[in-house]
């Protein structure tokens, strides 16, 4: 029979304890979070700025939809484009030091975007072995050639740039990873690509809001300017809590951007009304400290309260994680499935990362933390995870 394939890869999903379904929320994101009528402590958020559900940001979003409707009625280049996409580009522009910026309906499609735009077959993309799958994906499915360096290592990076001297070369890296919490080198990358003369690309989806001065992002934290990249991209969905994407860079980039990406050319437009809420939203991230005061005083307690616990937070290869982003590795996916699940058992929402997402004998609980949760959140959750462990 036609498409048989279709079951038995899903039967070895099961099997393997890879299968994947969605889960229905029955609350806003939050501290706590409601699934099947059942009430846990959610740990598994990317609202790490606590802005998803805040009454200023909801807000926004009903006076956006009362001054421009719901619906942005078209593409950007047609009639999608909105005062309130304006008034957006230019307070982001402003935040973040940028010369110019394009918005994208997600960062799925932003990345899509510019490795699709940029690079043909004469072309040279240097990854990061674990950069976000929107970018492997990309560069998998593009023209050029593609080589990935290993994690977060220079030296491997200038040494494949040494053998290809390819001046159309695009490196690019996440700022902070989304599944280990550790930030890139972004120092060495940006002395690497203009000793070579190529073009630098940050995914800052996990970095943006809660790293830098006044959330900057990971660039800003390192000590840079975002305008030094040829290529900054970050995701509205994460730190800020609403939804969509952007990429910036000079003007002549995002003027090339507009008139020959197809991803940007042919996707109507990102509701205005949302457009005013993210607006809202990066004003409040920039402006208001308090909430990465607390959630770096969060993070480095949740990491206290794991070495009082014996609790190992990061694989040996890889750079410990300072960020919301907290790992504890276990490697096989069915015991990181069935530890996921007793967690759920004493009322914390904790989600079980497996292949492909990650490497294989990687699986893993990926812990997030926002400025919603409280230390005694932290303290329980740690004593549990700790008990749980040592039963396996």
């Amino acid at each position: 029979m036609a498409f048989d394939f279709i079951s038995q890869q899903l039967d070895t999903r099961k099997n393997d304890g890879l299968y994947r379904q969605t889960q229905t929320a029955q609350t806003p994101q939050g501290r706590y979070i409601t699934v099947n009528g059942q009430r846990y402590l959610n740990f598994s958020s990317n609202d790490y700025l606590g802005l998803a559900s805040d009454p200023a940001v909801i807000t926004a979003w009903q006076e956006g939809a009362d001054r421009y409707g719901v619906g942005s009625g078209g593409s950007y280049l047609v009639t999608g484009y909105n005062q309130a996409h304006l008034e957006l580009t230019e307070q982001l522009k402003a935040w973040l030091g940028v010369e110019a910026l394009a918005l994208f309906s997600s960062g799925y499609s932003a990345n899509q975007a510019i490795i699709k735009l940029l690079l043909d077959k004469n072309a040279l993309l240097l990854q990061d072995k674990l950069n976000h799958a929107s970018l492997m994906e990309a560069g998998s499915l593009a023209h050029c050639k593609m080589l990935r360096f290993k994690h977060n290592d220079s030296a491997h990076l200038c040494s494949l740039l040494e053998k290809q001297q390819n001046p159309n070369t695009l490196i690019i890296s996440e700022g902070v990873f989304s599944m280990d919490g550790d930030q890139a080198p972004i120092a060495s990358l940006l002395q690497s690509s203009q000793q070579h003369n190529n073009w630098l690309m940050i995914d800052d989806a996990h970095g943006l809001g809660v790293l830098g001065e006044n959330g900057r992002g990971s660039v800003v934290e390192a000590g840079f300017k975002n305008q030094d990249l040829q290529i900054y991209m970050a995701t509205f969905g994460k730190a800020l809590g609403v939804g969509g994407a952007f990429v910036a860079g000079s003007q002549s980039f995002i003027d090339y951007l507009t008139n020959f990406s197809k991803p940007y050319i042919y996707t109507t437009g990102l509701p205005p009304a949302m457009a005013h809420a993210i607006m809202i939203a990066a004003q409040m991230a920039e402006q208001e400290q308090w909430r990465r005061d607390k959630l770096h005083s969060l993070i480095h307690y949740f990491r206290q309260q794991a070495t009082l616990h014996g609790i190992v937070l990061s694989a040996t290869n890889l750079q410990e994680s300072q960020t919301a982003i907290q790992p504890i590795i276990i490697g096989d996916s069915k015991k990181t499935l069935i530890v996921a699940e007793q967690l759920k058992k004493f009322g914390f929402w904790v989600t079980a990362i497996r292949p492909p997402t990650v490497p294989v004998n990687s699986a893993r609980l990926r812990i997030t933390l926002t400025t919603r949760h409280e230390q005694q959140d932290i303290k329980e959750l740690v004593s549990t995870i700790s008990t749980i462990l040592s039963e396996h």
